[in-house]
């Protein structure tokens, strides 16, 4: 099967003298839902990092969708990532001068790509559905700044999957959600990766949720140094 991800001897530190990852080989395949789990500090969303070319190894091969990120400029990782993959980060990221509509359309408008894969749906349609969808619809006129911290993160989900993406990264998606709301997420995110063949790589410490993935990888058993004996 084609990998939507190949890792091969990377190696990755904020400063040459500490070194956070070192990750001989790991392999995803395009479609497959990955489950990434291991304990603060192990490097987790620093992996993550390198896989959506906002940060660059300073060894080895990171493949993605079939490009070579280690080798492209910046501009060419940005570029990339706009059009490739949709990333729910953990803090949101959120533009506080737009409102919820205007947040969850901002992908699509900077990017032709994702307008395309929307065929014949228009952006502003497709956005109303996942907010429906994320039981955010009364809120796409609001302030982003006045929504609690789990409506926030709604909209970060809703931002991510418009455009029908790749490739989709989360870094602890549903840290923030109630019980209810973590389930509609995750029934909402399985069926977007499985109608667009979207691969999905998630990171949570939530191990309950390890059963719902086709994959789980723990960073200890991939990365040397966070395995225990380094420690």
């Amino acid at each position: 099967m084609e990998a939507a991800v190949a890792l091969h001897d990377v190696r990755f530190g904020y400063t040459p003298s500490r070194m956070i990852l070192a990750i001989p080989t790991l392999t995803i395949a395009r479609g497959e839902t990955c489950f990434v789990f291991g304990p603060s500090g192990s490097g987790k969303t620093t992996l993550l990092g390198l896989l959506a070319g906002i940060l660059r190894a300073n060894a080895g091969q990171v493949i993605v969708l079939g490009h070579e990120l280690t080798s492209m400029s910046n501009a060419a990782r940005d570029a990339f990532r706009g059009a490739h993959i949709g990333y729910i980060f953990q803090m949101f990221n959120l533009i506080p001068y737009l409102n919820v509509l205007e947040n969850i359309l901002l992908p699509c408008q900077v990017n032709a790509s994702q307008r395309q894969r929307l065929g014949t749906t228009s952006m502003h349609e497709a956005a109303q559905h996942l907010a429906q969808r994320l039981g955010i619809a009364d809120l796409l006129i609001a302030n982003v700044l006045t929504l609690s911290v789990g409506q926030q993160q709604r909209v970060a989900v809703a931002r991510a999957l418009l455009g029908a993406p790749e490739l989709i990264i989360a870094d602890e998606p549903t840290s923030a959600l109630d019980a209810d709301h973590r389930a509609q997420f995750l029934t909402l995110l399985f069926e977007s990766c499985t109608h667009t063949g979207t691969t999905l790589i998630f990171v949570s410490h939530d191990r309950a949720l390890m059963p719902h993935f086709d994959r789980s990888v723990g960073l200890a058993d991939i990365n040397l140094l966070a395995r225990p004996s380094r420690l």
